[in-house]
């Protein structure tokens, strides 16, 4: 019997290798990739994950990293920028609340407050992904070589917001010790969402890094008492001057 094709034969269609099949969720698939790098990004840093790793762990072809993300950095900016778009809005709305609810009653510790509360809840909840993306977000602000870089590109748009909101509550304050308040804020901040559990063994039991209640009701006034004492001299200071 003859094998010759006949001219009924069908010709296969050629698909790029990488690209996803029609009978794929496109963004399911991509939530996996990204799922998947997020955790090997948070365990063992940039430059300790391939993506050939990530692909197995999302059990799809390394191809079909390239194809979205083209490189591995791509597919890092996407991990990071994923979740971030979710919490800045969050808190940028709860400081606006807070800002309009307590009009010229404002204080710095309600300020500080709702600027925390949105992403200090996100850690209370126990998600694993966000505690990956939280464990990240505290390596990359100890990275010295692009971490400033990405940080910034990330979060300085609410992080003006809440100096605009602090401003308010401080109308005396200099620049220089609004944002050097900032700086020590975000290094505790980073700190307390890594979760080391550090605190545990220094204290042998007594607190919790994962204590969520228990960080949520002390950092506020602690970082607030901090701004008020480099904030206020300053503006007092100029007021005996003049």
């Amino acid at each position: 019997m003859s094998t010759r094709p006949t001219t009924t034969t069908v010709k296969r269609r050629k698909v790029r290798r990488g690209r996803p099949l029609k009978t794929e969720s496109t963004p399911d698939m991509r939530e996996r990739i990204l799922d998947a790098a997020e955790d090997h990004f948070s365990r063992h840093g940039f430059w300790g994950v391939t993506v050939r790793e990530v692909a197995q762990e999302a059990k799809v072809d390394t191809a079909l990293l390239h194809y979205y993300f083209n490189t591995k950095r791509g597919l890092f900016d996407a991990v990071f920028e994923r979740r971030a778009e979710i919490i800045n809005k969050e808190r940028i709305d709860s400081i606006d609340a807070y800002v309009k609810s307590a009009g010229s009653a404002i204080t710095v510790e309600g300020v500080i407050d709702a600027f925390l509360q949105p992403i200090l809840q996100r850690a209370a909840t126990g998600d694993q992904r966000w505690h990956n993306y939280f464990a990240l977000i505290a390596q990359v602000n100890n990275t010295p070589a692009w971490g400033g870089e990405t940080m910034g590109r990330t979060f300085d748009n609410v992080i003006h917001h809440l100096i605009d909101a602090l401003r308010k509550a401080l109308p005396d304050a200099s620049e220089q010790e609004l944002y050097w308040s900032y700086h020590f804020l975000s290094g505790a901040l980073t700190l307390t969402l890594s979760q080391t559990g550090r605190i545990d063994r220094l204290s042998e039991g007594l607190c919790k890094s994962s204590d969520f209640e228990a960080i949520g009701a002390r950092m506020a006034p602690f970082i607030a008492s901090g701004f008020e004492r480099l904030c206020k001299p300053q503006a007092a200071r100029r007021k005996k001057a003049t």
